[in-house]
């Protein structure tokens, strides 16, 4: 017989399973991080991402999952990038990417874009969880 790998619940199982309005708080401080959060679950939607966008609202975030990196080739606007494993936990933060760059967090199980400057606005750090939250 063989055996099934287990799988893990992951930070965003909430919010992709049930409708409705969904956020990222940090856990450390109990402050959003964003009120408003987009999932690229599926592959077209990963490989949109923000291209064609002229920006991001500062309280919306984009999480591409899974993905270990991103680039920003074709970005009309630079944006905050934060890799973040299934349990949430910050992997990696890089602030204003700029457009034509490529980042990589290869512990990460997701990738979230943001407004430039949003993330250290929000004082987020490394080894920060992010918890999904309802925001309606």
């Amino acid at each position: 017989m063989k055996r099934q790998k287990a799988t893990t619940r992951h930070f965003l199982a909430d919010a992709l399973a049930a409708p409705g309005a969904w956020g990222l708080r940090i856990e450390r401080t109990g402050g959003w991080l964003v009120q408003t959060l987009e999932i690229a679950a599926d592959s077209e939607s990963r490989k949109k991402g923000l291209l064609g966008r002229d920006a991001l609202a500062p309280s919306t975030g984009f999480v591409i999952a899974p993905s270990q990196g991103v680039h920003t080739f074709g970005m009309r606007f630079p944006i905050d990038i934060v890799g973040v494993t299934r349990e949430g936990r910050v992997v990696k933060a890089r602030s204003a990417v700029r457009p034509s760059r490529l980042v990589f967090a290869l512990r990460a199980f997701a990738i979230l874009e943001l407004a430039a400057g949003v993330a250290s606005g929000a004082g987020l750090a490394v080894d920060d969880v992010l918890v999904a939250a309802r925001a309606d």
